[in-house]
């Protein structure tokens, strides 16, 4: 190892960090090794200690992943950065949820159900909660509509092709293999131009408004080649442990499903509220960023790290359970019912209303947070 490098881990790696992934992976190391103790049903408060030390672990290891996204959203600025903590916490994500598929027993409508709450999370609850907490900070939020409009659209395309569409020309909700092959297609092809625009020709579409003024500042590099050349050993450090620090929250949200299930069905609560609850688990790290953009006054950045996860939890979940569904012979059951699609057109209706306008402002975020409710009230219903 060259000095450059080790001087760069020494610097990633701090005490707090360490304990950071300490506690992550040695929680998940009990939790795996008191399987079969779990398994046999707990007493109700031992069931509920349980869970919340699982949330406490998940919640130390998503501040650990914040503090190094935000180090690398400095370094490479938006949308490098932000697309580093998007894609690291959405493709594991989207593994396990292949995983499940490939796993014993039918789960025809787990990429479904997963993907509906994490639209309804993310655009209605987290957009939500930081346009009011940032419109009630600040006051004047301004984002980049360009941008913002070009999550949207991407957005409108792939939610339709995968809710409302099968639900109209398929087979019991789910597409013929002769429509999957096209929709996997297509999606992926519509994902990675939209990836290869936002981080080439169009990537000024998608920095805050005004930040072509700080590039130009005299000693800052102007490209990214540039940054990755003066600081490689930093950000390939401080990427491999925001990748680390990821994947114990995600697989001891995994983990906890169970006993999540087990003590809603005790306490009366739906089954449903379990993956909601989960969903929200796994994107702690990225909530816990959004807000903290929308303090600070950088919209630009919520929409990305909003907006842009959703484009990539959608464009990447759905060509991988359709492909599953293809090689395995799985029905792969897609489409939504009648009230979650009313939701979600409300949803991106309003969505587009919100970054239409010349500022965002708390009242935008109310609303969103009224239509997030009422998902909520559907779930009990």
């Amino acid at each position: 190892m060259s000095t450059t490098s080790a001087s760069s881990l020494r610097t990633v790696l701090t005490p707090t960090a360490i304990l950071r992934l300490a506690v992550g992976w040695g929680g998940y190391l009990v939790v795996t090794l008191l399987a079969p103790v779990l398994a046999e049903g707990l007493p109700t408060l031992v069931l509920w200690t349980v869970l919340a030390a699982i949330v406490g672990i998940i919640v130390v290891c998503a501040f650990g992943v914040v503090t190094e996204a935000e180090h690398l959203a400095h370094r490479l600025g938006d949308p490098y950065g932000t697309l580093v903590l998007t894609l690291s916490i959405v493709l594991i994500e989207v593994i396990l949820i292949s995983a499940v598929m490939l796993g014993p027993g039918e789960h025809t409508t787990i990429a479904r159900d997963s993907v509906m709450a994490v639209s309804m999370i993310i655009l209605n609850l987290v957009f939500g909660a930081a346009l009011v907490v940032g419109g009630l900070r600040r006051g004047d939020l301004r984002l980049n509509r360009t941008g913002a409009s070009a999550y949207l659209a991407v957005l409108i395309v792939l939610l339709a092709a995968a809710f409302a569409v099968p639900g109209l020309i398929g087979e019991g909700g789910a597409y013929a293999p002769a429509q999957a092959v096209p929709v996997l297609v297509m999606t992926v092809l519509l994902y990675a131009f939209f990836l290869a625009r936002q981080t080439g020709a169009q990537s000024g579409d998608f920095q805050e408004v005004g930040s072509a003024a700080v590039a130009a500042v005299p000693g800052r590099p102007q490209t990214l080649a540039a940054v990755v050349s003066a600081h490689r050993g930093e950000l390939v450090a401080r990427a491999l442990v925001l990748i680390i620090t990821v994947i114990p929250i995600v697989l001891l949200s995994h983990d906890m499903a169970a006993l999540l299930d087990d003590g809603l069905d005790r306490a009366g609560a739906p089954v449903a509220l379990s993956g909601i609850l989960i969903a929200m688990i796994v994107f702690l790290p990225e909530t816990i960023t959004t807000i903290r953009a929308a303090v600070t006054g950088e919209m630009q950045r919520v929409s990305n790290l909003c907006h842009g996860a959703l484009v990539s939890t959608v464009g990447l979940t759905i060509p991988a359970v359709l492909a599953i569904g293809l090689l395995t012979g799985q029905q792969v059951v897609l489409a939504e019912t009648p009230v979650n699609l009313a939701l979600l057109g409300v949803t991106l209706l309003l969505s587009v209303a919100t970054v239409a306008g010349r500022r965002l402002t708390a009242l935008h975020g109310a609303a969103h947070l009224l239509v997030f409710a009422l998902y909520g009230i559907t779930v009990f219903s």
